[in-house]
């Protein structure tokens, strides 16, 4: 078993199931396996979803990757220094 995303426990088996199941977009299948929603927001997983798909699909797409949000310090939300 290949864990693809570890945020959201992920694996190639889970991709390859839901291809077979007849979705062959990346965003469709990032919806429906939550993959790239974790706390890396898919900076570690979606070149490998990408690679998956390609391999079984033949269709070599790419998909936005956001940056993870930056952290505040709570003395800015109670105005404080």
């Amino acid at each position: 078993m290949k864990i693809v995303c570890r945020c959201n426990d992920v694996t190639e088996e889970d991709i390859i199931r839901v291809i077979e199941e007849g979705h062959t977009d990346i965003e469709e299948i990032k919806r429906i396996l939550m993959i790239g929603t974790g706390p890396c927001q898919g900076n570690t997983c979606m070149i490998h979803l990408a690679r998956i798909v390609a391999k079984y699909t033949k269709k070599y797409e790419i998909t936005t990757v956001r940056p993870p949000e930056t952290p505040v310090e709570l003395g800015v939300f109670a105005d404080e220094e």
